[in-house]
């Protein structure tokens, strides 16, 4: 009897034994599952929080990247405006940069050489100015071009906003175009009329 009240005294031992090491276990699993899912958490935290930062970053990169293009396109403007002041002086170049004359009225430019088949005019008339453009000869098609496309043959121009104004000068004739085409032509910047 001693023998079967040790072995079940054994057994109760071995049961509890094993009944405190499976609670252990279950134990360490339920932190072990706990600290999974923290980890999990906080990396679905930080990945999103990432997904966000780098959104932020990008509209960053963006609005520099636009300033850098605005600023790219200003420098290039630039040494265009430049180039069409140097090429104003001569009559065979271009695009050209015109300015009134402080007191006139009219900008005239005699026997210009058309090289290629149109030359461009930069202009920075003021707000409220009205532009018109005559040439002499009927083969020359006179256009606005930039900020808007207007048709001087269509009537004057009135200038809505101080912004460059490119008046193109193209060649428009029922024949070949001459290799070196001369002509005149007369810009006339007046100040609109109020009613």
């Amino acid at each position: 009897m001693k023998k079967q009240h040790s072995t079940i005294e054994n057994y109760h031992k071995l049961n509890s034994d094993k009944q405190s090491f499976l609670h252990s276990n279950y134990k360490y699993g339920a932190l072990f599952i706990s600290a999974l899912v923290a980890v999990l958490i906080i990396s679905a935290c930080s990945t999103e929080m990432s997904f966000e930062n780098s959104i932020l970053m990008t509209d960053e990169s963006a609005i520099e990247s636009d300033r850098h293009i605005q600023s790219s396109k200003e420098i290039e403007d630039g040494i265009k405006n430049s180039y069409a002041r140097l090429a104003s002086k001569r009559s065979d170049v271009c695009p050209k940069l015109i300015q009134e004359e402080k007191g006139s009225q009219v900008i005239e430019r005699i026997s210009e050489v058309m090289i290629n088949d149109y030359c461009d005019y930069f202009l920075y008339p003021r707000e409220g100015q009205s532009l018109s453009v005559q040439v002499d000869d009927r083969q020359i098609e006179a256009l606005l071009i930039v900020p808007t496309l207007h048709n001087f043959a269509n009537g004057n121009y009135e200038v809505t906003s101080y912004d460059k104004h490119v008046i193109r000068l193209s060649y428009n004739g029922a024949t070949h175009k001459p290799e070196h085409f001369v002509y005149d032509v007369a810009l006339s910047i007046s100040e609109a009329k109020y009613s």
